[in-house]
């Protein structure tokens, strides 16, 4: 068996002309492509605007310089990358973690516990964790009764659908970001992209994105303004017409995702191995994460690892608590009681989860890990 990896991409003959056609254009960066493709990520999430960025780590420094002040408290998730806080910190804001639910994603009603005992609490850094979205009526409830600022981290959830509501529509916060990382559900190699209903926090971000610069139409043809400090976070148009073309297939490739997850779910089900959720339709399965209390096994998690490793199946942890972390450490994190966060560290991990991956490959899978857990 060939080494079967966590995630992976699917480029086929359409998305390599794509490419190639606009190799042999007039632009490689700056070009068309590039307000193509935010417009049909517009599109597809139902939102107003669209910025896209060089990647996803970007997406989140321009959305928290565009939605933050230095110094202020940003309640978070310590269950994810570690690009969603360090966004925060590059705004020269805090952090603030809170605990997460049996889901693995942040606990909303812990965030609005923590309002309530600090009103001086600015924003919620909320994210879709492995593609399943919030609660949308709470995202509601809290941006509506307390006024916070949410930021919505997508970078899992592209083409997820809550009760209607779309990944990226922002219809319940004020910024959306994801990720075109290889192994996300499309990929433009790197890149990111930011969603917004505010015309205002639109127009800032594209300033933000092209060094702080503005040209407007009562400038001399040569003229610019510097405005702000800005960043070089632009993505080309090689890397857009690659997003345009698998944005096309988003469907079929999600399609993929929710049979391998059926059959994940189907197989688990009355075992030691737990899914972290059951197939529901909303999640849109960046991720299929399961749950094994090592503490009733002989095996241990690491054993787990390098055994399925020796054997080509690249399982995976997502992720580490992000506030025991040496540099979360060095600025006085660390010592938060996140029970649950604790928790799933130490049982939850990663399977294979990608269109490419085969029925056979899947069983392949499914039996190995039954055998190295009950070996």
């Amino acid at each position: 068996m060939n080494f079967i990896p966590y995630g992976k991409q699917l480029i086929e003959q359409d998305d390599i002309d794509a490419v190639i056609e606009t190799l042999k254009s007039d632009y490689l960066t700056t070009g068309p492509k590039i307000k193509e493709f935010e417009d049909a990520i517009t599109d597809f999430c139902d939102a107003e605007y669209c910025v896209a960025v060089s990647n996803g780590t970007a997406a989140l420094h321009l959305a928290s310089l565009a939605l933050l002040n230095r110094d202020d408290k940003v309640l978070t998730t310590p269950n994810s990358f570690l690009a969603t806080s360090n966004g925060i910190l590059y705004a020269g804001a805090k952090p603030i973690f809170v605990d997460i639910q049996e889901d693995g994603n942040i606990d909303l009603d812990l965030c609005e516990e923590a309002i309530k005992k600090d009103p001086t609490i600015k924003a919620i850094y909320a994210v879709a964790f492995s593609g399943n979205m919030l609660e949308q009526e709470k995202l509601k409830y809290l941006r509506e009764s307390y006024d916070i600022l949410i930021l919505e981290d997508n970078a899992h959830a592209l083409g997820a659908v809550y009760k209607g509501i779309k990944a990226g529509s922002c219809v319940n916060s004020y910024i959306s970001i994801f990720s075109f990382h290889p192994v996300k559900h499309i990929t433009t190699g790197e890149g990111g992209a930011i969603t917004t209903n505010s015309k205002e926090i639109y127009e800032k971000l594209l300033s933000l994105r092209t060094h702080g610069m503005i040209k407007s139409p009562d400038m001399k043809p040569w003229e610019y303004e510097m405005r702000e400090l800005g960043f070089n976070y632009r993505i080309s148009d090689i890397q857009c017409a690659l997003g345009i073309s698998q944005l096309k297939k988003l469907p079929s490739f999600i399609e993929r995702r929710f049979k391998i997850a059926k059959r994940y779910d189907k197989a688990f089900e009355d075992t030691i191995v737990k899914s972290l959720y059951r197939f529901e339709g909303s999640s849109s399965y960046h991720l299929y994460v399961v749950q094994v209390d090592f503490s009733k096994l002989t095996t241990t998690k690491e054993n787990l690892f390098n055994r399925l490793r020796e054997k080509s199946i690249g399982v995976q942890l997502h992720y580490m608590p992000i506030n025991r972390q040496p540099y979360y450490k060095s600025l006085g994190y660390g010592d938060e009681v996140l029970p649950n966060m604790y928790r799933y560290y130490e049982e939850c991990f990663s399977l294979p989860m990608h269109p490419l991956l085969s029925d056979e490959e899947q069983s392949y899978v499914i039996k190995t890990l039954f055998e190295v857990l009950n070996g």
